[in-house]
């Protein structure tokens, strides 16, 4: 019996995922240390705002975000990225589901060391199509109108920017195709 999307892409959101070169686990407190040191650059925050947090805010971040969405009406999916090759953490994505409206909000992050290698598209391509699977229909992501990488991410990922905007950041939409 097939369950209903919105039951499925609630339970989605806690699944470990793999690429060719990562593996996308569930974010835990446990992971804190590790997302505050690969994390660190302020350059990160050029187009987001803020400053690099510290090992006690990312875990207080990730203990709230595992915890999951306070609103039964979404799910939040939250997973690092663990480089195979070496075992560094990298980075994360994240996703806001609406299984109601099988939609997803994404969003990726990875380290500047780690950059320019094609990880956030595979991070991101990898969870777009975990999510598909489960009966996401719509994603969107929010950039930066001068954050070309993630904007090059984004393209990878089929989405295309749309005329609206959100805190000054573009919205970005893919319908998708029903697997």
């Amino acid at each position: 019996m097939d369950r209903a999307p919105d039951t499925t892409l609630h339970t989605a959101t806690r699944t470990p995922l793999h690429s060719e070169r990562l593996d996308l686990l569930p974010l835990t407190p446990e992971h804190a240390d590790e997302l505050a040191a690969a994390l660190a650059d302020p350059a990160l925050h050029t187009f987001t705002g803020g400053h690099p947090a510290t090992p006690a805010e990312w875990r207080a971040r990730c203990a709230r975000l595992a915890a999951g969405s306070p609103d039964p009406a979404e799910a939040w999916g939250n997973w690092v990225l663990r480089l195979r090759a070496d075992g560094a953490l990298t980075g994360y994505v994240q996703a806001t589901v609406h299984p109601a409206a099988a939609a997803a909000e994404l969003a990726w992050v990875v380290g500047t060391p780690w950059q320019r290698r094609g990880l956030a598209t595979e991070a991101a391509r990898t969870l777009l199509t975990h999510l598909t699977a489960a009966g996401l229909t719509t994603a969107v992501a929010h950039i930066h109108p001068d954050h070309h990488a993630s904007a090059h991410t984004a393209q990878a990922l089929g989405l295309h920017p749309t005329p609206h905007t959100v805190d000054g950041e573009i919205r970005w939409q893919a319908d998708l195709p029903h697997p």
